[in-house]
């Protein structure tokens, strides 16, 4: 079978599985968790995944054809993601005042990197066998990941019970910023 088409049903596998997972089991859990208690357990598996895509850059690893036009910025975004995700769960766990922010900003950076990567990979012609040992964090790793940036962006923008609820109401015929009695 094509190798390109086996690189692509592994990564929409690992998608699916991942989106069955979260929808089944880790989104009802954790949907019930304070905020940033959910936020720090998404955040927190890419403190230690996302060190990994430094295999990129590591001859032997990958493929010597591996283009640097794709190696180089997957490499650093996941190295960066890595550092922000430190941050934000550090910041999480003793509750500062930056730490939501800084959740966001991972989360952001994270879900672009990701995306940028699968969008670089068929504009430099990315073969699977250039990624060597690294095929499988595109297709096993990667995947999971990009399911808890959703799921992250999903906890951020939820409305918890401790929250006063600032969207618009409808009421008389008008947009008001006052509860409908």
């Amino acid at each position: 079978m094509n190798a390109l088409a086996l690189f692509g049903i592994s990564i929409l596998g690992s998608f699916v599985s991942s989106l069955v997972v979260a929808r089944l089991w880790v989104w009802p859990w954790l949907r019930n968790l304070d905020r940033n208690r959910a936020a720090a357990l998404l955040v927190a598996p890419h403190m230690f995944l996302r060190f990994i895509g430094l295999s990129l850059l590591v001859p032997g690893v990958v493929s010597p054809l591996l283009p640097p036009a794709f190696a180089i910025p997957a490499a650093f975004g996941d190295f960066i993601a890595g550092i922000l995700a430190i941050v934000a769960t550090i910041g999480l766990a003793n509750r500062t005042s930056w730490a939501i922010k800084s959740v966001w900003l991972f989360s952001i950076w994270g879900t672009a990197d990701f995306l940028f990567a699968f969008y670089q990979g068929p504009h430099v012609w990315l073969q699977p066998g250039m990624l060597g040992a690294a095929f499988f964090i595109v297709t096993a790793v990667v995947p999971p990941l990009l399911v808890t940036h959703a799921l992250t962006f999903r906890v951020l923008t939820r409305r918890t019970a401790t929250e006063p609820d600032r969207r618009p109401r409808f009421g008389h015929g008008q947009m008001t910023n006052q509860p409908v009695r």
